[in-house]
Order: structure tokens, then sequence, then C-alpha cells
């Protein structure tokens, strides 16, 4: 009898856990649905959240006038976009800026081409105001955001990467600013290509 009543509350909690999405080879930290969104690139193109279903895709907060954080989070971009490419690794990178007002197209890809960005799998988007970016930063990412004091132009932003997973759930955010991280993302990526969640790259 309680063998029985063991295995109904493994088969119970097996099956609540499939409920809350998939098993992934890598230990996760969220579980957020990111918000439909259409934005445009530094290309004056559109990227929408469509454009990305199916794709595993990299996300970070970042604004070009930045004059502390972003710096270093867009240099570990940067490297993990070229350890991407090492590993053959198929994952997109955004970069949501916070400071839309000031960061227009042309302005995130001059930005973009100072850091080395390949536009092939980074993508730099604005074309928002800021309280769209502000809802979504909150709201999707659980990522605080926070306009510059009075006589200051510096947003306060959050400095996670976050993974995001082919459904749009984000799984797992990193420290961005520290570079050894990167590593730890391209481990977890190799975990979910070697059991089959990731494809091969081309």
């Amino acid at each position: 009898m309680k063998k029985t009543f063991l295995l109904s509350l493994f088969i119970f909690f097996m099956l609540l856990l499939q409920a809350c999405g998939k098993k992934y080879p890598i230990e996760t930290n969220m579980n957020e649905t990111v918000a439909w969104f259409s934005f445009t690139t530094q290309d004056h193109g559109t990227l929408q959240l469509d454009d990305l279903k199916g794709e595993w895709w990299i996300a970070d907060f970042i604004f070009t006038n930045c004059t502390t954080v972003c710096l270093p989070m867009t240099a570990n971009m940067s490297y993990l976009q070229d350890r991407l490419e090492e590993e053959n690794i198929p994952v997109q990178l955004v970069s949501f800026t916070v400071d839309p007002e000031r960061d227009k197209p042309e302005v995130l890809k001059q930005y973009a081409e100072q850091h080395h960005a390949n536009f092939t799998n980074w993508h730099f988007l604005t074309g928002y105001d800021f309280q769209t970016i502000k809802e979504l930063s909150i709201r999707s990412f659980r990522a605080y955001l926070k306009e510059p004091e009075p006589g200051s132009d510096q947003f306060t932003h959050d400095t996670r990467f976050f993974l995001v997973d082919p459904e749009g759930k984000i799984v797992k955010g990193y420290n961005g600013v520290q570079r050894e991280n990167v590593e730890l993302i391209i481990d977890d990526l190799l975990a979910l290509k070697k059991d089959g969640f990731i494809a091969s790259g081309h």
C-alpha cells in the first residue's frame, strides 16, 4: 500500500514538472514568458518575437551612452558571439536599448560595429518609447529598469544575459558583466545541443 502511494506521488510530481515546462539538462533559475514585441533593428528592419520562435536566443538590456556596466556587457556578448561560432551553436543574440530616444538605428549600428558585432545573429533593437521597454523588462524578464536621476543621463538596468527557449520562455539568467560567465553559457548550450534541444549550426 505504501509503495503504491509513493509511486502515485512520484508520478504526480513528474506530471507536475512536465506541466511546468520542458525539463532541460541544465540548471534553470527562471520560468517567465516573453511578451509579444515588434521592434526596429539597427538596419531599420523589424524583428518580432515571432521571428525568434523555434530558436534559442540570449537577450540583454543596454544603452550606447552607458559609462559603466554596458561596456563589459557588450564586450562579453561579442565574445559570446565568437564562442558560439567556434562551437557551431546556432543561437540568436538580442540587445534591447533602454534609451530609445537617443539610440536610433544608426546610433545602435555604429555602437554594434565598434564591438565587432555580426548582424547575422545579433540584433540591436529600438523604435519604442521608454515605457514600452520598461514594461517588457520588468514584466517579462523580471529585470529592473529605472529612468536617470535628475541631472543624469544614466539609466539603471539589469545586467543579466537571459537565455530564452524556442517557445519564448526565459529559462535562465546569467551575470553579463563577468567574462567567466560566458563559458557557463557555452557549457549550458553545449549540454542542450548534446541532448538534442539545439540543432547543429550551419
